[in-house]
């Protein structure tokens, strides 16, 4: 059984693990990539619902995994495939969930559970198999309504890199990126080192000194769960670095950092963007993209405006389409910019591809005007 926070709930059968499980339900609208969601540390303490009706039809492998680990709280889908149907696959789904705790549901009405949080937003959930799934309603929504919530929930340090490791550059290394791990899919410094760049992940904790360390060209911050106005060591962070006008680029949660590194402020959305079929448009060009988003928080900034902030002017340079949120912050004074979605485009698309090239060339712009100076 799955129970809602606001005391709906929906009955299925178990899949994958059997037992207890608890966390903010959101719906991700991807009709492929749900290896690479279950693995996306951007998940963590949520329960995942599928909108694709068929899940689990390309079984899972050893090369599409984003991270070590599954991170999802919990996972939910229609019709799970009764077997796999794929060269690549080296396993099942469900038995991949099972081996690594995860508990799920399936035969679940998923349209109607969608629109459900689309009307009501998005708010915590429980999964109950097994002799759980005896107990009272009651009961049980009084342990779904106990659990905290994700507003106000700090998670990155939860989901970060132990210890800091290198991701060699591709060939000869153009620039050094100290990339600061707050939950980062690993096609990430692949797309980066596929560039050129020696990327060092440094842990969320990472000072600035410590970033000063690895005498980087560029700082880089990643994707990652919770709550951006918990952040208050990450924007402290990247305000020494802007003010050491180092080239910064950052993604999803890096995004919401910057803006409020900014002085702008966050908000909750009401259901997020999950999937991999997100339209926005680049303000500069005008051309859409559809891109990879995970996300439940945004940047409250106005959209077609100059902003003043303290480092210089600002603008906003991306905008989703569905509904005008944020999806990109360009300073215009220092060297730094941002996007709200994720374009190492783990399961693709591959439109936003274009903004690593263009961390390169401010990178190269950088150096270049360094060795004006000197």
């Amino acid at each position: 059984m799955l129970v809602l926070e606001d005391g709906r709930t929906f009955r299925g059968r178990s899949y994958g693990a059997v037992g207890r499980t608890v966390g903010e339900v959101v719906f991700a609208t991807g009709t492929t990539g749900y290896q690479e969601t279950l693995t996306d540390p951007s998940y963590h303490r949520q329960v995942v619902v599928m909108t694709a009706p068929h899940v689990g039809n390309t079984g899972v492998n050893g090369e599409d995994d984003e991270s070590s680990r599954i991170w999802v709280a919990g996972f939910v889908v229609r019709d799970p495939a009764p077997r796999s149907s794929s060269w690549r696959a080296t396993g099942e789904l469900e038995d991949r969930l099972e081996l690594e705790g995860v508990v799920g549901i399936c035969d679940v009405d998923t349209r109607a559970l969608t629109r459900h949080l689309r009307e009501r937003g998005t708010m915590r959930a429980g999964i109950v198999s097994g002799a759980e799934a005896a107990r009272p309603e009651d009961e049980l929504r009084a342990e779904v309504v106990r659990h905290p919530a994700m507003a106000g929930s700090a998670l990155a340090g939860e989901v970060t890199t132990s210890e800091p490791y290198v991701v060699r550059a591709h060939g000869d290394p153009i620039g050094r990126v100290a990339a600061v791990d707050l939950g980062i899919k690993g096609t990430t410094p692949r797309r980066l080192a596929e560039r050129g760049l020696e990327v060092h992940v440094l842990p969320a904790s990472s000072t600035f000194a410590d970033v000063q360390a690895v005498r980087p060209d560029a700082v880089f911050l990643s994707n990652g769960p919770g709550d951006p106005a918990t952040a208050e060591h990450q924007v402290a962070l990247l305000r020494q670095v802007l003010d050491a006008r180092i080239p910064f680029f950052g993604i999803c949660f890096g995004n919401q950092i910057l803006g409020r590194a900014l002085g702008l402020g966050t908000y909750k959305l009401r259901y997020g963007h999950r999937g991999i079929n997100q339209p926005v448009m680049d303000l500069s060009t005008g051309k859409v993209e559809i891109t990879a988003q995970n996300h439940g928080f945004a940047v409250d900034a106005p959209i077609g405006e100059e902003l003043r902030t303290p480092y210089g002017r600002a603008r906003v340079s991306h905008v989703g389409l569905n509904d005008q949120v944020v999806e990109g912050l360009e300073c215009l004074d220092v060297p730094a910019f941002s996007v709200q979605y994720h374009p190492e485009a783990a399961a693709g698309p591959h439109d936003a591809a274009y903004l690593f090239d263009r961390f390169v060339a401010l990178i190269r712009d950088t150096q270049t005007g360094k060795d004006g100076a000197r």
